[in-house]
C-alpha cells in the first residue's frame, strides 16, 4: 500500500530509525514516508509503539539512531493522553501556552475556549473538570500554537459517547483551519468517521499504511488481518 513521495503535499520522512528505552527497542522503522496534509490515524496493538511514534514526529524525543525530515517547516502541537492540571481555573490553565507563545492574547484565549465549548467553565477550577472537557482544555492549548500538525495520542480514550462525539467535532475543525492531524486510537469506527490514511504499527514496526479504505477492504499484512480481526470480533 506504500505510495509515493509524490502523492503527499507534505510529508514526514523517517530513515533507519531506532529509538530505544532501557535497552528495549520501541521503534524499528527503516523507511516510512508519512503523509502531513491530511488527517491520518496511527493504529496497532497496546504497547505497539504509537504513543513514541507521536513523540518522535513531535520532536519530543530523538531517535537513537536515523534520520526524521520533514517537507515543510513545521509547527506541531502534541496532546497526550494523560494531562496533569494545576489547581487553577480553566482559563488559567488553558493560558499556561503563553508560557512558550508569549505573543497568545488574552481575546485570543477567550475565542478558543468558545470554540471548544469551554467559556462557560472558564472560572472553574480546572481539575474538576469532567475528562471530556479537560481533553478540550487540552485541544484548545493546542489551538493556540496555531499548529499546521496536531499529534493527538488517543483523544477519545475513556471518553463518554456525548464527549467523544464533542472532541472529534474539535479534531475536524482543527482539519477545516488548516492544521492536519495525526492520532493514535484504538476505536476502529471513530477512524472511520475521521481518518483518511492509515498507519499500522505493531512490535515497533510500521507493517502496513495506506488510505483508509483499501485498508480495512483488504489490509495486506498478515499483523494488520490478525489485528482487525480481534479488534472487529470484540
Amino acid at each position: 500500500m506504500d505510495k509515493s513521495i509524490e502523492q503527499f503535499d507534505q510529508f514526514i520522512e523517517l530513515k533507519d530509525v531506532i529509538v530505544k528505552s532501557n535497552g528495549r527497542v520501541i521503534l524499528n522503522i527503516p523507511h516510512a514516508i508519512i503523509p502531513a496534509d491530511r488527517i491520518t490515524a496511527c493504529i496497532g496493538p497496546n504497547g505497539a509503539g504509537k504513543t513514541t511514534l507521536l513523540k518522535l514526529l513531535d520532536g519530543l524525543i530523538l531517535p537513537d539512531s536515523g534520520t526524521v525530515d520533514y517537507s515543510f517547516n513545521t509547527n506541531t502541537a502534541l496532546v497526550l493522553h494523560h494531562t496533569p492540571m494545576i489547581k487553577a481555573s480553566t482559563k488559567t490553565n488553558i493560558s499556561l501556552i503563553r508560557d512558550a507563545y508569549p505573543s497568545i492574547t488574552s481575546t485570543e484565549i477567550d475565542q478558543v475556549l468558545e470554540r471548544v465549548g469551554l467559556s462557560r467553565l472558564a472560572s472553574s477550577p480546572a481539575h474538576k473538570l469532567s475528562a471530556g472537557e479537560r481533553q478540550k482544555l487540552c485541544l484548545g492549548r493546542a489551538m493556540l500554537q496555531k499548529p499546521n500538525l496536531v499529534l493527538l495520542d488517543e483523544p477519545t480514550a475513556n471518553l463518554d459517547p456525548n464527549a467523544t462525539e464533542q472532541v472529534e467535532n474539535i479534531v475536524r475543525k482543527l482539519g477545516a483551519d488548516g492544521s492536519n492531524v495525526i492520532f493514535s486510537s484504538h476505536q476502529l469506527a471513530q477512524v472511520h468517521r475521521l481518518a483518511q490514511y492509515i498507519i499500522f504499527i505493531d512490535h515497533g514496526e510500521i507493517k502496513e499504511k495506506g488510505p483508509v479504505g483499501p485498508f480495512f477492504a483488504n489490509p495486506q499484512s498478515s499483523a494488520a488481518k490478525r489485528y482487525l480481526q480481534q479488534e472487529l470480533a470484540d
